[in-house]
Formats: structure tokens, C-alpha cells, sequence
């Protein structure tokens, strides 16, 4: 009797497992795929670090709910056929119970019909409001930046203070910067801002004074550069060469220091553009919500890998606290991380504090961002 019980059991185990469930015994399998390789390695690392970081920390304290986890990563290089590939790879033959990545918005617009046909959940580490909009078409993806929507939002504002009424557009021709160049001219037609130059450039190109020189002869009051490095990098360059006086905003897909790096602390006095709160969590008020969070996280990278933690890593950072917290609360299937992930409300995270909604897979609002300016190689906020 006993040996046909656990013969029982065992095929319950088995069945279980060839389910994605983790069994009392086994460990939960999370995916990641990051772009730790590839001309966006500066968002993937971090990702990649934080995640595997996060996993060791939990599992040192004895896991969720008495069971281990387990991180299942993937570098894609960026590129999104890899991307799919290895999603389709995580979810049918390592069986995982959730997704946090990809880097980019390309790679995660590509795995979201993967996701939704698969019906395991993936957040997104990229910031294009697409991702997870239309809502009630993306079920299962839901992401942790803010929506590129809301930063364009933060820099139109400000700007609005400082009387600033006109800009030029200079954006990458890549998923991030066509979703940055759609929301920033869809604001500047509500908020009565005049767009005078629509310049672009692509994802490899490295000189961008064609351009610039373009946007030179039409007198804007500011210039507005949406991307990720190394364009804007290679464009804070090109407007210090060409002399250009007119104030220069950037996205918050430059929101670490390896922008200051690349483009050279003196080439990059006085950029401005929102970032999350960590970029310079040493100056908000120790009463912020998010304080002590930010502090800890980038204690703990520093010590783990010598160098501070970056708003990039933040994403995989929040990525794996909405899995978490829902496995805490709702249990560890997908469709279980799922519903935890959208019933989220006010978690507190590096990103900001979230409030996810049926109608809202991002549950971020202006209170995400921080205006900032680049001074003597480091972030000072802007009042």
C-alpha cells in the first residue's frame, strides 16, 4: 500500500512539474531575458545582476512560502528574433512561472503575442507605453519603467516653468524613440507647445551634426533627444562641437551614469531629463516612501559588484518584487502571478510605488520621475 502511494505521488510530482507548477520540494522557476550582450548591455547587465542578486538574498532567507527559487536567464543581444526564441525556450522546456524582461521595447512588442497565446506572464523591463496598451490585449504583460508618455510629460511640464514654448525633436528609429517622438508630439499638441524640427536618426549611426545643424537654424528654445546610448551620447557630443547653446533634454533611457561617461561630463553639463528616484535617492526627503528601499538596493549592489546600482537594474528589481509579492499572496502558477501582479497596490519599489488595474500594466504615475541636470559629472535635481 505504501510503495502504490508513493508511486502516486510521484506521478502527481511529475504531472506538476510538466505543468510549470513548483512542487513543495522543487524551486520556482523564474525567467529573465536580458540584452547583457550587444550595444544595449548597459541596461541588460544590471538587469541580469540585480535579478540573480535578488534570487540569492531570497533564497538565503529560506525562499517564499518554504520553496526556493530559481533564475532561468537568457542574454539576447538585443535582438529580437533571439528574444522569441528564447522566450518560447523558458516557457516550454524550463517550464517557468513568470517572465521579467526584455531590455528593450522591440524585443518585448515581439514576445507579447508569445506571452498572451502561452499565457504566462512577462514583465517588461522597457519603457514604450505599447507594451501594455491597449490593457485589455495584453493580459498577460504588464511592465515596471514608467510609460515613455509620462516622462515626455515631466519634461513638458518643466519646461513649461522655465517658458520655453518651442522645441526640436531629434529620436532614435527604434521602437523606444518612434513610442518617445509619437507621445512628445501628441503633448506638445494638448499642451501648446510648437514642434519646429522632427529630426531622426538610426539605432548605429555615429555622427549626428547633419542633423543638429538642422535643428541649429530654427531658433527652438529647446531640444528634446529621445533614445538609449550610445546616440545620445554621441548627440550631447556633437551639440558641444557644433556650439549649440539650446538647452538639451534627454530621455530617461540615459538615466545612469554611463551616459555622463560616454558623453563626457563636460560635454554633458547642464542635460537635463526625468529619472527614477535612485538615480538620486542621497536627495529626496528620508520621508519619501521609497528612501529606504533605494538605499538598500544600492548598498547591496555595491557590495556585490563593486559599482552603484542603476535605474536599469531598478526595472529587473521591481520586476522580481511584483512576481514575489504575488507568489506571496496568490500563489506560484501564472495564472495565479498573474492576478497577484494586477491587484498590486501601493508597492513600494525602486521604479516608484505601483498600483496595478485591469485598465493600467503599469501602475506608474508623474510622481516616478525626478527632473534632474547633469553638474560636475554627477545628477543635482531641479526644483
Amino acid at each position: 500500500m505504501m510503495r502504490k502511494l508513493m508511486v502516486l505521488w510521484s506521478m502527481v510530482g511529475m504531472l506538476l512539474a510538466s505543468a510549470g507548477v513548483a512542487t513543495a520540494s522543487g524551486s520556482i522557476k523564474i525567467g529573465g531575458l536580458f540584452a547583457v550582450t550587444g550595444p544595449a548591455s548597459f541596461l541588460g547587465e544590471p538587469e541580469k545582476r540585480t535579478l540573480e542578486m535578488l534570487v540569492a538574498e531570497t533564497n538565503a532567507r529560506g525562499g517564499i512560502n518554504g520553496q526556493k527559487l530559481e533564475a532561468v536567464i537568457y542574454d539576447t543581444g538585443g535582438d529580437v528574433t533571439k528574444a522569441v526564441q528564447l522566450a518560447t525556450k523558458l516557457i516550454r522546456n524550463d517550464k517557468v512561472v513568470a517572465i521579467i524582461g526584455p531590455s528593450t521595447t522591440g524585443e518585448s512588442m515581439a514576445l507579447v503575442p508569445i506571452v498572451e497565446k502561452e499565457k504566462v506572464p512577462l514583465i517588461s523591463c522597457a519603457a514604450g507605453i505599447k507594451i501594455t496598451e491597449p490593457a485589455k490585449d495584453r493580459k498577460w504583460v504588464f511592465k515596471t519603467p514608467a510609460n515613455d508618455h509620462v516622462a515626455a510629460e515631466k519634461i513638458l511640464n518643466y519646461m513649461a516653468k522655465q517658458g520655453q514654448k518651442s522645441f526640436a525633436l531629434l529620436t532614435v528609429t527604434d521602437g523606444y524613440g518612434s513610442s518617445g517622438r509619437e507621445q512628445l508630439k501628441a503633448l506638445a499638441a494638448q499642451k501648446g507647445f510648437r514642434v519646429v524640427a522632427d529630426e531622426t536618426y538610426g539605432p548605429k549611426d555615429t555622427d549626428m551634426t547633419p542633423q543638429l545643424t538642422k535643428i541649429r537654424a530654427v531658433r527652438a528654445d529647446a531640444i528634446i533627444c529621445w533614445g538609449t546610448n550610445p546616440g545620445p551620447a554621441i548627440i550631447t557630443k556633437n551639440v558641444k562641437q557644433l556650439g549649440i547653446k539650446t538647452p538639451l533634454y534627454m530621455s530617461h533611457g540615459v538615466a545612469s551614469k554611463k551616459y555622463i561617461e560616454l558623453a563626457g561630463a563636460d560635454a554633458a553639463e547642464g542635460v537635463m531629463l526625468p529619472a527614477g528616484k535612485l538615480a538620486i535617492f542621497d536627495a529626496i526627503s528620508k520621508k519619501d516612501p521609497q528612501y529606504k528601499l533605494l538605499k538598500e538596493y544600492d548598498a547591496a549592489y555595491r557590495k556585490a559588484f563593486g559599482t552603484e546600482a542603476s535605474t536599469f537594474g531598478g526595472y529587473a528589481y521591481d520586476g522580481f518584487l511584483l512576481v514575489t509579492n504575488a507568489i506571496r499572496t496568490k500563489g506560484a502558477t501564472p495564472d495565479k502571478i498573474r492576478d497577484g501582479i494586477e491587484q498590486a497596490n501601493k508597492l513600494v519599489s525602486v521604479s516608484g510605488v505601483f498600483t496595478m488595474s485591469p485598465g493600467d500594466h503599469n501602475g506608474l504615475d508623474l510622481s516616478a520621475f525626478e527632473m534632474v541636470k547633469v553638474s560636475k559629472g554627477d545628477w543635482v535635481l531641479l526644483k
